[in-house]
């Protein structure tokens, strides 16, 4: 009979807690994951007590006071806090989503933080982005055009091929929905992800790019494309609102059209 065991690293243990104020009465407790290689230690939780009368409505404004005023070592991104930048992305209650954009009081008890789920961790609620970022660079995300731009002005979309493009440039690279894919999981290494995916048919999808068969043939692979299975935690994660299965499914829609 086959014994299965987890690296011993990845037993994650009860750390310090941090008491609110003496007098504190609305007060939230926020368990989050820490994490130093450095350290050789186990991951932990460590668990803040934030008086809530005192801290912005937001998780990343809980996570902003805590790293200013309770424990300077807590490491994440973050840069404009209006669910743009992407970079504060984290599972918060078990599901993948912006700090910034998740109200503390949508967390009917404890607030549970941890990095995006099945990604190398830097250190505590920072992934290791690099192979991601190395799969977008791959399905080259810019406008490819052997013709030249007109002299002095752009080059020109109708309405009806803008309109293509909603649902699609929307994308802020957050990758809380690759990371919430199990397919992405366990074929990361060669599946291409839905947020990859996605941005691969923003260009398409683009009336201006030129090179629309060039990057299908880069996409007609048994892994890059076709280990997506439509499961739809990509779309249910999306924090703004986007489907990378139906930009998925027309590029699989495509390949089989031009096949015909």
């Amino acid at each position: 009979m086959a014994t299965f065991t987890l690296p011993k690293n990845s037993t994650i243990g009860a750390g310090k807690t941090y008491k609110a104020e003496p007098g504190a009465k609305n007060v939230k407790a926020f368990k989050i994951y820490r994490f130093d290689p450095d350290t050789g230690e186990n991951p932990r939780y460590d668990t803040f007590e934030i008086d809530l009368d005192k801290c912005g409505p937001m998780v990343l404004d809980a996570l902003i006071k805590i790293k200013n005023e309770v424990d300077t070592t807590l490491t994440f991104r973050r840069s404009c806090r209006e669910g743009i930048c992407g970079s504060c992305s984290m599972n918060i209650d078990g599901m993948n989503t912006l700090a910034c954009l998740k109200p503390i009081e949508d967390v009917k008890k404890d607030v549970r933080i941890t990095p995006l789920p099945h990604m190398p961790v830097v250190k505590d609620l920072v992934p290791d982005l690099t192979h991601i970022y190395a799969q977008l660079r791959s399905i080259e995300p810019w406008l490819k055009s052997d013709t030249p731009p007109p002299p002095d002005e752009e080059r020109r979309q109708s309405k009806e091929e803008r309109a293509k493009l909603d649902g699609l440039w929307e994308c802020i690279l957050c990758f809380c929905c690759s990371t919430a894919c199990p397919s992405y999981w366990w074929n990361g290494d060669r599946y291409l992800g839905p947020a990859v995916l996605l941005q691969a048919y923003r260009w398409i999808a683009d009336s201006r790019d030129e090179y629309t068969g060039e990057r299908l043939d880069n996409l007609e692979d048994p892994f890059r494309l076709y280990r997506c299975h439509t499961i739809m935690n990509c779309a249910a994660t999306c924090p703004k609102g986007l489907n990378p299965a139906q930009a998925i499914g027309k590029i699989k829609q495509m390949i089989v059209e031009r096949q015909g």
